[in-house]
């Protein structure tokens, strides 16, 4: 065999690699890589299956420890994440803020807040809270708050009580309510005074966002039903009620269905009049507002199906609803601070009363529904159930409740004439 036939494939190869290498050290190394590669199994050894230079186990393990530790910085990134969202919103509740007006303090300083969850938020100002519709507001021995009393004409002061947001500060302590059919344009006739039972702050979102601050009220001559009522709830002779009998009857209150069944039988069968003032804490409309009564009112009648009471299944009912809902048709815009009174009277007949500022105007009316169930659901959705519209309102009113009933029946109303 000639030499040239002998190198000519090795040439061949050469030239082959040579091409794709761009020095002929890489050519050689090319060609020569597999004496140092372990040689391949045949026979026998192929039937044994692949040498593995790395241990299954130990690759099973670092894979474990590669992903937990992936795992792990994701986890700290994620609470990271949510540590800097929170912490400023934590830093501008924790931090003392001056008050805007240092000249009413003795050494010319701001005067500074020191609770870690201030009750008074930046967006409102000293004045809001040193005056209850445009009147001033001061404090007389014993802690009380009193300012003018806008539905009075003689110029009578009314206490106060704190609502709990800078935005509303104040809610009075007794209203005068004027009659469905003595409303002008005018003049109102203020005959009925009411007595606040409790109040608190409507709010909406898992972000606590206030919407609105309700009082409940009851007309004052009717406070003493109101204590029977309630009273015989725990004991039917007795004319107060101890402080074990109390819890009893707070227990009960707050109890979703014993609640019910109280808050029901005294708005169906005891003919007191009541009312929820309402004043926004920012601005809205009576669309929104009345959106949020229907769908309490729908949940209340769902559930009293599932009970068996089909009492809200005619079709009288169906109309009262249309009629309560074109009430706040229509109706615009319900600025912060304005005044809505929902009245109940003793017969059941509810009514809307609406007052475009704070002690400032007459109430004008926006309707009347007399079908006594539209107010007593409405009612409910404040006062008993699983879910209500605000908890604050109803802790409230049952607080308001347990007060009443702890002094003999009769005393209450002749205490706050």
């Amino acid at each position: 065999m000639k030499a040239g036939s002998i190198a000519a494939p090795f040439a061949v190869r050469v030239r082959a690699t040579s091409c794709k290498c761009r020095t002929p050290f890489q050519a050689f190394a090319r060609q020569t890589r597999h004496l140092f590669q372990p040689p391949r199994p045949h026979g026998r050894e192929l039937d044994a299956g692949p040498r593995n230079p790395i241990d299954p186990v130990a690759a099973h393990r670092h894979e474990a420890i590669r992903r937990a530790y992936w795992i792990r910085r994701n986890k700290f990134m994620f609470v990271g994440a949510v540590v800097c969202m929170i912490a400023p919103v934590v830093i501008l509740y924790a931090s003392d803020i001056p008050t805007v007006d240092p000249q009413k303090t003795k050494d010319g300083m701001p005067q500074r807040k020191s609770s870690f969850w201030p009750r008074e938020n930046a967006d409102s100002n000293s004045k809001a809270t040193e005056t209850f519709a445009g009147k001033p507001v001061h404090v007389i021995p014993g802690g009380k708050v009193l300012a003018e009393d806008p539905d009075s004409r003689t110029g009578a002061e009314v206490e106060l009580l704190e609502t709990g947001t800078s935005t509303i500060p104040h809610f009075p302590k007794t209203i005068h309510i004027p009659e469905q059919n003595q409303i002008a344009g005018t003049t109102n006739v203020t005959d009925d005074e009411y007595t606040l039972v409790g109040l608190g702050i409507r709010t909406v979102s898992f972000l606590s966002i206030q919407v609105y601050v309700l009082g409940m009220y009851v007309r004052t001559t009717d406070i003493g039903t109101l204590q029977s009522a309630m009273i015989r709830q725990v004991d039917p002779v007795a004319t107060a009620l101890v402080p074990s009998e109390k819890d009893q009857l707070r227990q009960k209150l707050l109890d979703p269905e014993g609640g019910r069944v109280a808050w029901e039988q005294l708005l169906r069968d005891n003919g007191i009049r009541t009312a929820f003032r309402i004043v926004p804490t920012r601005n809205t409309d009576f669309a929104h507002l009345r959106d949020g009564w229907v769908r309490g009112v729908t949940a209340r009648t769902q559930e009293a199906t599932k009970r068996g009471d089909l009492s809200y299944e005619d079709e009288q009912f169906g109309t009262s609803m249309r009629d309560f809902k074109t009430i706040f048709g229509g109706k615009g815009k319900a600025p912060k601070g304005s005044v809505l009174l929902l009245t109940r009277d003793e017969r059941g007949k509810l009514g809307a009363l609406y007052q475009e500022k704070e002690g400032k105007g007459v109430y004008q009316t926006m309707g009347v529904v007399n079908d006594e169930r539209i107010g007593r659901l409405v009612w409910m959705g404040y006062l008993a159930g699983k879910n209500v519209s605000s908890e604050s309102a109803r802790k409230g009113i049952v607080d308001g409740v347990m007060e009443f009933v702890e002094r003999p029946v009769g005393t209450v109303e002749t205490r706050i004439s």
